[in-house]
This record gives structure tokens, C-alpha cells and sequence, in this order.
């Protein structure tokens, strides 16, 4: 499922991507000023909202990802080099995130700022305020970089096929869609440009300075919360680490309950999902099960990592040096796993998966 949405007031461009099956969904760019439509959307079509990405911090309006997780429980998500504060997922170069069966990468994309990042779904890009329709984000602002933006732009976006569908950030002609060959070929500002060339075209644009700057900055550091709704997702947040705090310090002895607090706040993959992951290849799987559990039988290729030991462990496992790596985790029977999903993330992993059924499910 995917629409396009559009707010007149900035020329901004929102989009909604679902899984049919799963119902899981996510938004690319949504504007504060639209959060009941959005809501009613989600409402309507039977979607939970899993993620709210940002390409970057926005000058020219304030997101609705703050406000969006408050109402639906979704991850706000943004560059680790946007600058953003209250952030659920600090986004690397090549993220890649899942709704259902359904995958979006994220490819940085720096220069308007240091924090763009462009996500890939499918054969559709979403280029934010790096790349438009006949043009490009400007470069004189928020640590803008000409020459960055150049690099990304033709190293990154230009070299995937020329088929891949464009759809931008903003638009300020009417124009809802373009393609990379388009652009690639008769973009005025890139085509058949030199990087000296193109660096000379953005220092002279001479722009005004964005309206809503001095607005939308500040407040789209804090996921677009003012200060009265950032104090409420700071305590919302200090509650959640106590809770995983309490969760870790209990031993997996603690029931159910908090199982499915952690399952409601972690990224499950079924099993026919984590072959084709594993498969693929640049994944670290992980078993959280006990010695002897794992001397009975495991996954190939599993390291041993018990549920128990994860925090004084991790430092000995060179595996898990990287924390922008993806990692699979699976226990018995999907239990254990979700609690040290959660874990993980609390220390700072920003692409966990487990395993849904654990072990017992892989057999099956």
C-alpha cells in the first residue's frame, strides 16, 4: 500500500508506505499540521504505525513524528548526523528497516544537511530536500555542503537504474513524480555537470532565508514536541528504561507480562524472513539460549550470546563491535529473544530483528 500526500502550505511531500498482510505501516516526512489525517488514515485502512522517518531536520515546516509517536507507540527515526534529539532510531547507511515483507534502505544522501538520508522501497526513492523534480535541496544552511551533495547525488542516487521512481521531498510546480534517468540526464543544476560546475550553481542561488526556519529547526531537533510535549516523552522514556532495567535484572523469570511489553517495542521476523536474511548475507545471528541448550542443537553460524550474560559479554564478541549492524536473535520459542531485542536496543543497536517462534519455529 503506498499514498502520496501533500501539504499546500510548505509544498511538502508525505508519504505512507503499509504491508497488506501484516498491516504494519510507516510515514516518510508527515507535517504536524495533518496528524488527525493521518491518524484517520491509519484508522481507516486497519494500519499500526511502526515507523515515522525523517530525511532530515526540516527548516521549512515542523514534523509530526513526535506527536505521531505519542498517539500510535512509532519509532521516530532520524540520522545519526541530523542533530535530533528524543530520537527512537538513530538511522546509518544501509538501514534497512521491515514492514511485514516489505523492506525500506536508507542511503545518506548529505548536503543540503549533514543528516539527509534518502530511503529506498522497492523500485521508489524518496530523496527528501536532496534531490527534486529538475532540481536539488539547497546547500547554504545547516551545515549545507555543495560538494557533498554533488558526491551522494551522482554516486549514490544516479547509479541506481534508471527506472527507479523519484519522489522528492517538495515540489513547488505541481510536478508529483520523476525518474532517475530524468533526472539523471536532464536535471539542470546535475546533468552533464561538473562537480566544480555544480558547486559554482549553489553558491550563487542567492535565496531567501526559509520562513519558517526559525521555528522549524528548534522544534524538529525534538521531533517536533514543544517543550511542554518533549518534557512528557522524556519521562514517557525514563519510564521505559526502567522498565527494561527491572526486565534485564529479573532473569526471564517474570512472566509473560513483560514478554509482551518487550514484543510491543522490538521488530519480529518470521521464519521463511530470516532465511531469506541470512541468506543474504551481513547479518549477525545470534542464539540467546542457555550451554546446553545450544550444544543440542542451534542455527548454523549462530554465536552463543545467553539472555543472562548480554551486557558483560558483548565487548568480547567482535561481531558485535558494529552497532548499525543488523542482527538477528532467536531463542526457543521467541520469548527470551524479545527481551534481549530490547536490550540491544537500549545499548544502542539500531537494527534488531528476532525471531519470531524461536527455535522451535526454525524446525517446524
Amino acid at each position: 500500500m503506498f499514498k502520496q500526500l501533500f501539504d499546500p502550505a510548505t509544498w511538502t511531500f508525505t508519504y505512507l508506505i503499509a504491508d497488506e498482510a501484516t498491516k504494519e505501516a510507516a510515514f516518510i516526512d508527515p507535517v504536524n499540521t495533518h496528524l488527525d489525517m493521518y491518524l484517520n488514515l491509519l484508522k481507516e485502512h486497519g494500519l499500526t504505525l511502526k515507523y515515522s522517518f525523517e530525511t532530515h531536520v526540516h527548516a521549512d515546516h515542523i514534523t509530526a513524528s513526535g506527536l505521531l509517536r505519542q498517539h500510535t507507540g512509532a519509532k521516530t527515526c532520524v540520522s545519526k548526523f541530523g542533530g535530533a534529539q528524543l530520537v527512537d532510531i538513530e538511522i546509518n547507511d544501509g538501514d534497512v528497516f521491515t514492514l511485514g515483507e516489505e523492506k525500506i534502505k536508507a542511503i545518506p544522501t548529505p548536503g543540503h544537511t549533514p543528516g539527509c538520508t534518502s530511503f529506498l522501497w522497492r523500485d521508489r526513492l524518496f530523496s527528501g530536500d536532496s534531490l527534486f523534480i529538475a532540481g536539488c535541496g539547497r546547500t547554504d544552511f545547516q551545515g549545507g555542503d555543495a560538494g557533498s551533495l554533488y558526491d551522494a547525488i551522482t554516486q549514490r542516487l544516479f547509479t541506481l537504474p534508471g527506472d527507479t521512481l523519484v519522489y522528492p521531498g517538495h515540489d513547488y510546480q505541481q510536478r508529483w513524480v520523476s525518474n532517475i534517468e530524468q533526472e539523471r540526464t536532464t536535471n539542470p543544476r546535475l546533468a552533464h555537470k561538473t562537480r566544480e560546475q555544480f558547486i559554482d550553481i549553489m553558491n550563487n542561488l542567492n535565496l531567501p532565508r526559509p520562513r519558517l526556519i526559525d521555528e522549524a529547526v528548534p522544534a524538529n531537533r525534538y521531533c517536533g514536541l514543544d517543550e511542554e510535549e518533549r518534557n512528557q516523552a522524556i519521562k514517557e522514556r525514563e519510564k521505559s528504561e526502567a522498565t527494561v532495567s527491572f526486565m534485564m535484572q529479573s532473569g526471564g523469570t517474570t512472566g509473560q507480562d513483560l514478554v509482551s511489553m518487550a514484543k510491543q517495542n522490538i521488530t519480529e521476523v518470521n521464519v521463511e524472513m530470516a532465511r531469506n536474511l541470512l541468506k543474504e548475507g551481513d547479518i549477525t545471528l545470534v542464539d540467546t539460549r542457555e550451554e546446553s541448550e545450544f550444544a543440542a542443537g542451534h542455527i548454523e553460524n549462530a554465536i552463543l550470546l545467553p539472555r543472562g550474560t548480554i551486557e558483560f559479554k558483548l565487548s568480547t564478541i567482535p561481531e558485535m563491535a558494529d552497532k548499525s549492524k543488523p542482527v538477528l536473535i532467536y531463542c526457543r520459542t521467541g520469548g527470551r529473544s524479545a527481551l534481549a531485542a530490547q536490550t540491544l536496543q537500549i545499548l544502542g543497536y539500531t537494527n534488531v530483528l528476532s525471531l519470531a517462534g524461536g527455535f522451535e519455529g526454525w524446525n517446524k
